[in-house]
């Protein structure tokens, strides 16, 4: 009988790597639930909202004492055909932001420049997919709120996106 040394070479380590602890599991029930949950969850951690890191620096944002300006606002609940507009509006006007944050050295200039590249890049991103509905309005036909309603607003408008 002619042996196949190199199919013989292959199988044993083969073997091994079967027969030891991580695959062990593998073997009864439990193990095989344990192994595919754990496949399942780094799907679920790339799944989170795209705007997570605007939402922390608004939240950071907020309570800042130092900025004030009266802000074009969108309604958070603008019609879900606008959202993609709507945000670019939320951008645009943080700019007036970070302007202000430049004249005054205001505290959270970083946060404000944080929100700027995330929130940029991520409309960029989800711009190629957006349309836009005739109905939906320019950014200077909002109405001017105070600082504290804009992130308000812009907050809320960003969690229904990540809905």
């Amino acid at each position: 009988q002619k042996t196949y040394p190199d199919s013989v070479c292959l199988q044993y380590p083969l073997h091994r790597l079967l027969n030891s602890h991580c695959f062990c599991l593998l073997k009864n029930g439990m193990g095989l639930i344990i192994f595919f949950l754990c496949a399942y969850v780094p799907k679920t951690e790339a799944a989170h909202c795209k705007w997570a890191e605007v939402l922390k620096d608004l939240e950071r944002i907020k309570t800042s004492k130092d900025i004030d300006v009266s802000l074009y606002t969108a309604n958070a609940d603008e019609d879900v055909k606008c959202q993609q507009l709507v945000i670019g509006c939320f951008l645009l006007e943080t700019e007036v932001i970070n302007q202000e944050c430049r004249i005054k050295n205001c505290s959270k200039k970083q946060d404000v420049l944080n929100i700027l590249k995330n929130g940029n890049e991520t409309y960029a991103q989800n711009k190629l997919t957006s349309t836009k509905s005739k109905k939906c309005k320019e950014c200077e036909e909002y109405e001017e709120k105070n600082f504290t309603e804009f992130v308000q607003n812009f907050v809320k408008v960003i969690q229904r996106d990540c809905k």
